[in-house]
């Protein structure tokens, strides 16, 4: 056995000076070091030898095993460098090419828009509340002056989820919550951002879902002239100094007074143009002071306080700031339009 174990040694080692590859080294190994390999089957028969042969035979068989192993490992090295140089070879980087410069992204035009008018009034000493987008029956109406069956609901079609749930129609359900929240207390100068959704027509200037910021401010003799103060000042920021506003009569359950309020046109300049049908007026938002009511419900007494409110579409604000005439262009996620911002 001995004999047969040594000329095995030298029949593997002959064969692996022929072996030129990664695969045919592991073939070789698997031949002959393998479960069902050569040397194994040289080995089983080590049960007919005498106790004293084993020793001996099996001495001769892990020096066998060791000397053909070393050649193995030096070979996979061997590949292993061989490899390491060819790929260096053809992955060669010529470190003075210009770099690749890679696109750069940019804030949403509706996100940078919205970013705007919060740093306006943020700016004003207002301070952000949020609130559920899923909201009550009672928080989005009825808190609002807009009890049920009320016609003014009408304006406002709704998603419902049941009876008494449905997806916000308007920022205001924060306002109520707010009121709540304060007990009484004053001042109250807050402005609430959030999606919003409707039962709307999807075309050119409406959405189904669409983005609204709405204020609210409560206090000591607040009055109309301060609500208009502070209307002028938000759009001379947002649009230029040059900007003038006024306010046209007009309905809202939770106000009253009510008004819609328009701004000189920002492409014409009030001259007159095909975007404000040459009346050189845009309308921009709906406010006015905060119903009794509402007050009542919010937890403050009208004959000690008075407020105003108002709200405003994001993308109203956007399509005038922009010049943009449709509406569904924010949403449809083409690079080439919203590219366009990046460098505003």
């Amino acid at each position: 056995m001995k004999e047969r174990l040594e000329e095995l040694r030298d029949e593997v080692l002959q064969v692996l000076e022929q072996v030129n590859d990664p695969q045919q080294l592991n073939d070789v190994r698997v031949k002959y070091l393998g479960k069902k390999g050569a040397l194994t089957e040289v080995l089983r028969g080590m049960g007919s030898l005498s106790a004293e042969e084993r020793p001996v035979i099996g001495q001769v068989a892990n020096d066998v095993r060791s000397a053909i192993e070393a050649v193995i490992e030096a070979k996979q090295q061997q590949f292993q460098q061989q490899e390491t140089e060819r790929r260096l070879q053809q992955e060669t980087i010529d470190v003075t090419l210009p770099g690749r410069r890679l696109p750069a992204g940019a804030v949403h035009p509706l996100s940078k828009v919205q970013q705007e008018i919060e740093d306006v009034f943020i700016g004003m000493g207002y301070s952000i509340a949020e609130g559920p987008e899923v909201e009550t029956d009672y928080y989005n109406f009825e808190a609002l002056n807009l009890p049920k069956d009320h016609p003014a609901r009408d304006m406002q079609d709704s998603f419902y989820i049941t009876e008494d749930i449905l997806m916000r129609t308007h920022t205001s359900p924060v306002q109520v919550r707010t009121m709540k929240a304060m007990n009484g207390k004053t001042p109250v100068k807050i402005i609430c951002p959030g999606r919003v959704y409707r039962r709307d027509d999807d075309d050119a200037t409406h959405s189904f879902q669409f983005n609204q910021i709405e204020g609210l401010v409560i206090g000591k003799n607040i009055r109309m002239s301060d609500l208009k103060g502070t209307l002028l000042q938000f759009v001379q920021e947002l649009f230029g100094k040059q900007t003038q506003i006024r306010l046209r009569p007009s309905f809202f359950p939770f106000t009253e007074p009510s008004a819609e309020v328009d701004v000189t046109c920002v492409q014409c300049g009030g001259h007159g143009c095909r975007m404000c049908k040459q009346s050189g007026w845009l309308e921009i938002l709906g406010c006015g002071m905060v119903h009794p009511r509402v007050l009542e419900m919010g937890g403050y007494d009208p004959n000690e306080v008075s407020g105003f409110a108002f709200g405003l579409g994001v993308e109203r604000i956007a399509l005038l700031k922009y010049g943009i005439d449709d509406i569904r262009a924010f949403y449809t996620n083409d690079l080439r339009f919203l590219s366009q911002f990046a460098r505003m």
